[in-house]
């Protein structure tokens, strides 16, 4: 389907770019000595060659970490690389869907050929404090707040005022999630979870407690991306990129317009029809799980179930494996892994979904999947859809 201006309408046709690699850097606790940047190049190594490719080959390269303040300089330097065009915006978790975006313009210009982006963080072995240092915040510092886990309770706190939500609906979140990474070898936790351990976990920023929160773990991520027509060359089937949009609504949550509505919900709607999709036609959700709250926001704001219908959609079981829904199969950040700025790591997982490669954790017939990143305090919301495309 072409517009009047001669431009491609139909996401099968507009397809212009695709990932063609994806990998993991070691997870989980890192080896003394280790260095964000370590990570960062191990997981780029292991990207290309999933892909097939060399680093020559790499002529663009995005990245961003909270620990380095010339992540995309360093990680060059490190690995020898000079390219054409490189970028290090930093949005906190959804960064990563950013770079997907400047990639794909970059490669749709013709200013690059084979894009790189990674991310590695050593969170676990530094310390969170050290690997993500707070700002002063004169409206908000002076009461205290354990953040940023405090910000999402109190989102956390709005939604059962505003919905009904219970710790019971935010369990489940939990316990969906520890079902999923008990399938992935990778995954940090090793031990199933009951709703009734997730509901007695230690109280830390209530409503929240230890098995509302994310892990705290090393780790990163790399993808590689080039265009469709050189994709369909290489040795991996190729994932291609459909639609994308970025959103920021905030930085401090004292700010955030409405706690229970996030800036997903215009980016879910503007990716979606960039992609020429709808929710109903997803096979797969990567939602990022910094707190169970995050899941049942997203679920609602992307548009897999209405405003307030969260919790009950998810006590029902719909994301558990088995689920109506599979949503965040590598286990989330609640189980899997989670490095500080985990928006990497949901795109990697819904790659391998696409390609077929992820063994008892599989999604049937995965084609189309819908990744979501968030950074900050709800503060900034990318959304990329991704898909398999058949001649």
């Amino acid at each position: 389907m072409i517009d009047p201006h001669g431009l491609s309408t139909s996401p099968f046709e507009r397809a212009s770019v695709a990932v063609v690699g994806a990998a993991e850097s070691d997870l989980g606790h890192c080896a003394p000595g280790t260095s964000p940047v370590d990570l960062m190049a191990q997981a780029s190594l292991r990207a290309l060659s999933d892909a097939g490719l060399g680093l020559k080959d790499v002529d663009a390269v995005f990245c961003a970490t909270s620990q380095i303040r010339f992540a995309t300089t360093a990680l060059c330097e490190y690995l020898g690389v000079h390219p054409r065009t490189h970028d290090g915006t930093q949005m906190g978790g959804s960064s990563f869907m950013t770079h997907m975006a400047q990639a794909c313009a970059a490669l749709e210009r013709g200013q690059c050929e084979v894009a790189l982006i990674a991310y590695g963080s050593t969170q676990r072995s530094v310390s969170r404090a050290a690997a993500s240092p707070r700002e002063f915040n004169p409206y908000e510092t002076p009461y205290q707040p354990v953040l940023p886990i405090s910000a999402y309770a109190m989102a956390a706190a709005r939604h059962m005022h505003e919905f009904g939500t219970t710790r019971t609906h935010l369990a489940s979140v939990a316990v969906a999630a520890r079902q999923w990474a008990l399938m992935n070898p990778v995954a940090w936790e090793k031990e199933p979870l009951t709703l009734e351990q997730a509901l007695a976990s230690r109280m830390v920023s209530s409503p929240l407690t230890l098995r509302d929160c994310c892990l705290v773990t090393d780790g990163g991520g790399a993808l590689i991306l080039t265009r469709g027509d050189r994709a369909r060359h290489l040795q991996k089937a190729p994932v291609y990129v459909l639609g994308f949009a970025q959103e920021l609504s905030h930085l401090s949550i004292s700010n955030m317009p409405d706690l229970t509505t996030t800036g997903a919900k215009i980016t879910g709607l503007a990716a979606m029809k960039m992609a020429g999709v709808t929710p109903g036609s997803f096979d797969l959700a990567m939602l990022y799980d910094a707190f169970t709250i995050n899941t049942i926001l997203f679920l609602e704001d992307l548009g897999f179930c209405q405003k307030g219908e969260g919790g009950p959609f998810v006590a029902s079981g719909a994301i558990a494996p088995g689920g109506s829904l599979a949503v965040n199969t590598n286990g989330g950040g609640l189980s899997y892994c989670h490095p500080g700025m985990y928006g990497l790591l949901l795109l990697i997982e819904a790659v391998r979904q696409i390609r077929g490669e992820c063994g008892v954790r599989q999604v049937p017939g995965c084609e189309l999947a819908v990744a979501h990143g968030n950074g900050g305090v709800l503060s900034t919301q990318a959304t990329v859809v991704l898909g398999a495309v058949h001649d």
